[in-house]
């Protein structure tokens, strides 16, 4: 047996990124990147055309050129291992398995996994196969040295009095359609529950969030709110290094899987109104006692931190 074993990075080829550009997706790829010992890995941004839009992941006759030029030269000299994330970058690596490359696909494509090497799917959406890996939430780089980093670029946070309770809003969707009322309800509730512990409440949006939803924000008061580039930079990092509670929206499984990876005690806002496969993942959350369902409380709780992506690497990794 060797003395030392080598590390992902020795055993694992520098990997191509590619994704659609949106952050969820970005940051899921770059960060298993990263936990393969690759945290400098070039990244990609597919530019799918029309045909591209409509039938990704499938392919058909002009795929090849259907996502951008970058991404035709890049056929031309396909890489030994590519990372997608999103439905547009599943054709992509498709096309590069066609080419010889290893490919892994991050997220359920909506199509049959042996169309690549590997596929790493959140356990709520229920795919299943020997290639499969299943992931509880979402993969990200939110650890311990990833904290410690953020609370050191954010240091002026830390002479804010506790507890310092983070909101992380999102928006609605298909599978969360709060009411703007049952919302405003919430944030008096939390408003109320911050004063009474005569904390400071810190907030940050998402591109998802209504601007009927952010003009409400304000009458919270919070210590910080973060909207957009306009407000400086986004502080979310930040927010997660130094909560000693965190209230996050249902809508999210990134925010919440993040959030989850903290030792702060995870309080979810309109958990009630979550509907579909994202429920599955709150129900688990749950039942790890992970979080609670937010009712005004911020009552502090025991909990372990919930990360994935170093146990999905190392998976993934033996696979290859």
């Amino acid at each position: 047996m060797p003395e030392h074993a080598p590390s992902l990075q020795q055993s694992v080829a520098t990997p191509l990124l590619l994704s659609d550009g949106h952050a969820g997706n970005k940051r899921q790829a770059e960060a298993l990147a990263r936990a393969l010992g690759h945290a400098d890995a070039p990244h990609l941004t597919v530019t799918a055309n029309a045909l591209a839009k409509l039938f990704a992941p499938r392919s058909f006759p002009s795929a090849s050129r259907a996502l951008g030029q970058d991404f035709a030269q890049c056929l031309q000299q396909p890489p030994p291992l590519a990372i997608g994330c999103g439905r547009q970058a599943a054709l992509a690596t498709r096309l590069l398995r066609a080419r010889g490359s290893f490919t892994v696909q991050i997220l359920d494509p909506r199509l049959a996994p042996q169309h690549w090497d590997a596929v790493i799917a959140p356990r709520h959406d229920g795919l299943a196969g020997t290639n499969v890996i299943q992931v509880d939430g979402s993969l990200h780089s939110v650890d311990d040295a990833w904290l410690a980093a953020a609370r050191n670029d954010f240091a002026e946070l830390a002479i804010l009095p506790a507890p310092r309770v983070a909101l992380l809003l999102g928006g609605v969707s298909k599978h969360w359609p709060m009411p703007t009322e049952a919302l405003l309800g919430a944030l008096n509730l939390l408003s109320q529950a911050v004063a009474a512990q005569q904390g400071t409440l810190l907030i940050t949006t998402s591109r998802r969030t209504p601007v009927a939803w952010q003009k409400l924000l304000p009458m919270l008061r919070p210590a910080l709110l973060w909207r957009d580039e306009r407000d400086g930079r986004n502080p979310y990092p930040g927010l997660l290094a130094w909560a000693d509670v965190i209230v996050c929206s249902a809508d999210s499984v990134n925010m919440l899987s993040e959030a989850a990876a903290t030792c702060a005690p995870l309080y979810v806002l309109g958990s009630e109104y979550l509907q579909g496969r994202p429920a599955r993942f709150l129900q688990y959350l749950q039942a790890q006692g992970r979080i609670r369902a937010f009712d005004g409380s911020l009552a502090p709780f025991a909990i372990t931190p919930l990360r994935e992506t170093v146990r999905v690497a190392a998976q993934l990794s033996a696979m290859m």
